[in-house]
């Protein structure tokens, strides 16, 4: 029986068959058929749009439609057949969107079949209380610093964790907030970054030049955007060419997420200054 739901849609016109977005599909919904990007199934497609990102020819989009319900079951079976490591990167995904039935579901299959679980290990240590605390949510908010406090005297930052990685969307500090998006050297060049920057605001950090599992950092801007529905996005980069980057990456989540924020850009001078501010 099909439902309307979102779904992904392939221009195959833009399409130029690259492949990109079949290795970034974790489901393998997508295959290249006779040079172009195929929907094989929609029963494979969970709608999050992960291949989005993978595309360098904006040739993907979320529709809404018709269409068979995504089956979490099918799914398995086919990631069964590629091993571990396939499995491992699908499970991440659902957990990082927080998909918790279709995890539920995932972990299931693999129960029910024998089949180890390849992040077990991972998920005991996010759910000890005595486990590293680099990654554990923490909202800071009632103790972040007030107006009339001495700018030197306590940080501004209203959360943790900052990292891109780390953060997840779902936090309710990030709920209908203003964001920033700031690239890791900025803090270290602007000395009074806490002020102008986080100042009232929640905050994530990023390297587009060296960090790894850009798809991610796309995803979540994106949940950010569309599930948080954040009020304004503030991008802060260095001035060096390779932080580019990251504002890019803001400018294809936008334009992926049916939802629009306002989003500004700030550019940091090596020596510190901020070079220019203006909205995107």
């Amino acid at each position: 029986m099909k439902t309307k739901r979102q779904i992904i849609k392939i221009d195959q016109e833009k399409c130029d068959g690259c492949g990109n977005c079949v290795t970034g599909c974790r489901e393998g919904a997508l295959q290249v058929i006779d040079g172009k990007a195929r929907l094989i199934s929609d029963l494979l497609c969970d709608g999050l749009g992960a291949c989005i990102g993978e595309c360098p020819r904006g040739a993907i989009k979320i529709e809404e439609r018709e269409a068979v319900p995504y089956d979490e079951i099918k799914v398995m079976e086919g990631m069964a057949e590629q091993g571990p490591n396939t499995i491992k990167a699908h499970l991440r995904h659902l957990r990082d969107h927080a998909q918790k039935a279709f995890l539920e579901q995932a972990l299931g299959y693999l129960e029910k079949n024998g089949i180890p679980n390849p992040m077990e290990e991972e998920m005991k240590k996010e759910h000890e209380p005595c486990g590293c605390p680099g990654g554990r949510m923490m909202d800071l908010r009632a103790t972040a610093a007030e107006d009339g406090d001495s700018p030197a005297a306590r940080s501004r930052l209203r959360q943790w964790p900052v990292q891109l990685h780390l953060a997840s969307p779902l936090a309710p500090y990030f709920q209908k907030a203003d964001v920033v998006v700031a690239a890791d050297c900025t803090a270290f060049a602007c000395g009074n970054f806490h002020e102008e920057f986080i100042k009232g605001k929640a905050i994530v950090i990023a390297c587009p030049k060296l960090d790894d599992g850009q798809e991610l950092y796309l995803e979540k801007i994106q949940a950010l955007i569309e599930d948080a529905k954040i009020n304004t996005l503030t991008v802060v980069t260095m001035e060096v060419p390779c932080c580019g980057g990251l504002l890019a990456l803001v400018k294809r989540a936008l334009e992926a997420s049916k939802r629009k924020v306002p989003v500004k850009h700030a550019v940091i001078g090596i020596g510190g200054a901020i070079k220019s501010e203006d909205w995107v």
